[in-house]
């Protein structure tokens, strides 16, 4: 049974015990010290060697991207692998996968939300940070990959001289729709639900700037009664403008592939499939986010092993599904009696690409199955190993998709195999430099955790320990309190 050690007391919050409700915050904390927490890291002055380091290697990363980003554009798309057949190459793939990682931090705040899951709240700040941040990355790629990329305004219905306008029957223009309208919507959610935090450091800050900037963010949050009614109001509607878009992006994203006429695109498992596989691989990415955060910056007692166990279970469960899909997909080639999708498929398993679909399988399929037993889902080497391994295997699950489905003509003469060259392969870790150079300066510049939440769902006993002033018939903070 995993333990989490707070103060001189050792409590367990990952017990099933259905007559004892395990605390969701271990330690002896109250409304102050988790302010005082959370604060502490971004009012420290001094920069942390360790974080320093990390964030100028994804600062050089970052910049490595972007000079290929120019060298690509002053050259031509030549540059990368791509050629015919496989003219999709890792720009697609990439894309697919940065969208995928962005849906665990709506689904964290939106869905887990309406369904009152308290346990959210430790976690979705910083899971809705990733989301942006992953969006971000993957609207890189359609923007270059269209070849001439000054021309990218082509895909948005503006008026022009020509009289031209985008082919709406194009899913990859639903995909600028789509993915357009979950940034936005995820953005706006992000902030706002910063806005009570942001207003706490604002109390707090002694600088003049600083009291300026982060009052500015803050847009006069005063914590009245009134303040706290329309924020509520107003999350709660946003939480259900967000939920529908879980569900529709990646459904869209899906239709790159599932509209078309190709043997192993064409198919209507898409959908649900790859939605399962962005929350799969979404989850996988917080948990590899949570760890190191958590550690570092003293969090254990607010981050418990509870919320990362809860993460593993909706791993295993969408992992889990991942697979079923992964076996349908072969069942339906074979049910269907169509040689060319029965082809398509037997050539995933055993073509060329064969390395590629078993690191898969064994990534998405059968090491999240570890996650069966408590005592692997409650240890942290474990659960971070596995993490890496499903954000590996889901990256190579679209690239599988993509590359194995094109390599494979119907003409054998048009056959031919994709090989990435050094600018595929420096932009895919570019990429990752940027996510962390965004994600790193969230972490020192925003609060990484929900305050205002988390004092929401700490017993009242707890709130105020030892003063006189707290009440046991009191079994809820008021708003001024949260603040």
């Amino acid at each position: 049974m995993a333990t989490i050690t707070a103060g001189a007391a050792t409590l367990d919050n990952t017990g099933d015990d259905p007559r004892v409700r395990a605390p969701l915050i271990v330690g002896n904390n109250d409304y102050t010290t988790i302010t005082d927490r959370v604060c502490a890291v971004v009012e420290d002055p001094k920069v942390r060697k360790a974080w320093l380091i990390a964030f100028l290697t994804a600062v050089s990363l970052t910049g490595m991207l972007f000079a290929l980003v120019g060298y690509l554009i002053v050259t031509g798309v030549g540059v990368w692998g791509n050629q015919i057949p496989v003219a999709w190459g890792w720009p697609i793939v990439n894309f697919v996968f940065w969208v995928g990682i962005g849906h665990a931090g709506t689904l964290i705040s939106a869905i887990l939300y309406l369904f009152r899951q308290n346990w959210r709240t430790s976690i979705n700040r910083f899971a809705e940070a990733m989301t942006i941040f992953a969006v971000v990355c993957a609207g890189l790629f359609p923007g270059i990959h269209v070849g001439r990329a000054w021309l990218a305004y082509w895909l948005f219905p503006i008026p022009n001289q020509m009289l031209m306008w985008p082919q709406f029957r194009s899913p990859l223009l639903w995909d600028v729709f789509a993915v357009g309208t979950y940034a936005s919507v995820s953005t706006v959610f992000w902030y706002m639900g910063m806005i009570p935090d942001l207003a706490t450091i604002r109390d707090r800050a002694k600088h003049p700037v600083r009291r300026f900037v982060y009052g500015l963010l803050a847009v006069g949050w005063r914590g009245s009664a009134r303040h706290w009614h329309r924020y509520e109001r107003a999350y709660l509607l946003m939480a259900a403008l967000a939920t529908p878009l879980v569900l529709s992006v990646h459904t869209i994203v899906s239709f790159d592939f599932a509209v078309s006429q190709l043997p192993g695109w064409h198919t209507t498992i898409f959908p649900p499939y790859f939605v399962a596989g962005a929350i799969f691989s979404g989850f996988a990415m917080v948990v590899t986010l949570a760890i190191p955060a958590r550690a570092y910056f003293g969090m254990k007692d607010i981050i418990t092993m509870r919320h990362l166990e809860n993460m593993n279970k909706i791993i295993l469960a969408t992992g889990m599904m991942v697979g079923y899909a992964y076996a349908m997909e072969f069942f339906i080639a074979w049910y269907g009696g169509n040689e060319f999708e029965q082809f398509a498929f037997i050539n995933r398993a055993t073509g060329p690409y064969a390395w590629a679909y078993w690191i898969m399988v064994s990534c998405n399929v059968i090491s999240p199955q570890l996650f069966w037993f408590k005592k692997l889902r409650t240890s942290i080497p474990v659960m971070f190993v596995l993490a890496i391994f499903v954000n590996i295997g889901m990256w190579f699950e679209r690239f599988v998709i993509t590359i194995s489905t094109l390599n494979r003509d119907f003409l054998p003469s048009s056959w031919g195999y994709f090989r990435p060259t050094l600018v595929d392969i420096c932009m895919l870790i570019g990429s990752f430099g940027l996510f962390f150079t965004l994600f790193l300066l969230f972490l020192r510049f925003l609060p990484m955790i929900a305050m205002a939440e988390v004092k929401s769902i700490l017993p009242r006993p707890a709130a105020h320990p030892g003063n006189d002033h707290s009440s046991s018939s009191h079994t809820s903070p008021s708003h001024s309190e949260l603040h």
